[in-house]
């Protein structure tokens, strides 16, 4: 089974919900509350995603994270090599940072990279906006919080 770590599967659910607020500001706690994600996971997902340049940290006290250019140019193939590296499913594929010890016997050395380039190609055709597209309302409209009656 093909499957995509949970890193990953977080990172997009954290950056679908940035892409849903129209460049609005966001804060760890605020994406932890709206995705339902542990708060620790939210703060360490943007970190990383920060140093790969996909969203931007604003310090301060009013401070939070921005996506660092519009979502439809954020592929799913970026996501992932910012939060784990290229996309290699194999270790002898060019972009594996692994060795495999048989490679030199291997009748299909070469096909497996055909596999990866073409996954590849696929991830990188989907991006950030199409993903958001399919999300239900419950996702892109952000629990409002609650607002405290004042009684005079």
């Amino acid at each position: 089974m093909l499957k995509l770590s949970r890193m990953i599967d977080y990172g997009v659910v954290i950056l679908s919900q940035m892409a849903c607020r129209d460049d609005a500001l966001a804060t760890a706690p605020g994406l932890a509350q709206a995705t339902g994600l542990p708060a620790p996971t939210v703060s360490k997902i943007l970190k990383t995603l920060a140093h790969s340049d996909l969203v931007t940290s604003h310090r301060g006290m009013h401070g939070g994270y921005t996506l660092s250019r519009p979502p439809a140019t954020i592929s799913v193939a970026a996501i992932i090599e910012a939060l784990e590296g290229p996309v290699a499913l194999t270790a002898c594929v060019e972009a594996s940072d692994e060795q495999c010890s048989v490679a030199s016997l291997c009748p299909i050395r070469g096909g497996w990279e055909k596999v990866n380039r073409a996954i590849r190609q696929a991830l990188e055709a989907v991006s950030l906006t199409e993903l958001v597209a399919g999300a239900p309302d419950a996702f892109i409209a952000p629990p409002a919080p609650k607002q405290i009656e004042e009684r005079i």
